[in-house]
Parts: C-alpha cells; structure tokens; sequence
C-alpha cells in the first residue's frame, strides 16, 4: 500500500464513519470512546475537527484534535491494525498538523502513555518534545501520561508538503 501512498484520501470525519472508527478504536485502544463521544465531539463541539484517511474508499485511520485560538490538541489518532508499519500514521499526524495550521494553529500538543515508546518516537520526529508528565492520566491502570508540544512554523516542511 506504501507505494500507492498518493491514492490516499483524507477528508472530514462524518457521523457516518463512526462504525469504521469504532473499529479502528477498539483495535487501537485500551479504553475506547464509544459512538456517543464520537458523536458529540463532531455534533457539539465546536473547536473539535477529526479527519479520516480512506485508501481504495476504505477508511483506514482517523485522527482528531481540539483547536482553541491558536493551539491544537491531538485527542486521538488511529490507524486501521493491517494497515500499521508503513508510515500511514506519519502521514495522517502530518495531515493534522496541516488542518491545525490552516485554522491558524502555531503549536500543537498531546498526551502519549510513557510505556508508549513506538508512538512518542513518532511524535518526536513530527517535532514533539516532551514537556511534563500528567501523572494517573489512564484510568484503565493509573498510567501516566508524557505532554509533548511541537510549534508549528511553517518554515519546517513535512513529507506531506513536499509531495504536493
């Protein structure tokens, strides 16, 4: 699929995706949100904006953030479990980067399970840095959460960008 990367397509999540991204969430996630909270962030909440990646007209990962003034908070992203290892996550965290910027976002944050090391090797290639720990932040097992931020500087071109 790697080399079919340009078929890919992103656009805005809609309440009709939720039983695709409940899958996806299931598979991804200790603790999943359920339909209502999918639902409500896209119905309710207005700094909300989740994006969805098709490939072939599948729907193959989501990610969404909270976009308050000129800050973007990533609240989940997921890609499908066959679909993992080949740089589709990248894509989609460069994707969100790109929508937080175009809503005039200039930094973004996350909170990352400190036991998570293949995502916050992730992140920190996308320009996360580590900022403190939110401490019992998972109440599945009390797990702490590690606070990355990156800036969002235009200057710094993702893979994304240089592609189109």
């Amino acid at each position: 699929m790697n080399e079919h990367a340009d078929k890919l397509v992103y656009r805005a999540m809609t309440v009709h995706d939720i039983p695709a991204i409940l899958a996806i969430e299931e598979e991804a996630f200790t603790i999943a949100w359920s339909e209502e909270a999918f639902r409500n962030e896209l119905i309710n909440n207005m700094f909300a904006r989740y994006v969805v990646m098709e490939y072939r007209s599948e729907l193959i990962g989501y990610g969404g953030m909270w976009i308050i003034v000129d800050e973007a908070h990533v609240t989940n992203i997921a890609i499908r479990s066959d679909c993992r290892g080949i740089g589709l996550g990248s894509r989609l965290l460069d994707r969100l980067r790109l929508t937080a910027m175009e809503y005039g976002a200039v930094r973004m944050t996350l909170e990352v399970r400190v036991s998570n090391e293949h995502a916050q090797s992730l992140y920190r290639k996308h320009g996360f840095q580590p900022a403190g720990i939110r401490k019992g932040y998972y109440s599945d097992n009390n797990e702490d959460a590690l606070i990355m931020w990156a800036e969002l500087a235009r200057e710094q071109q993702s893979e994304e960008e240089q592609q189109q």
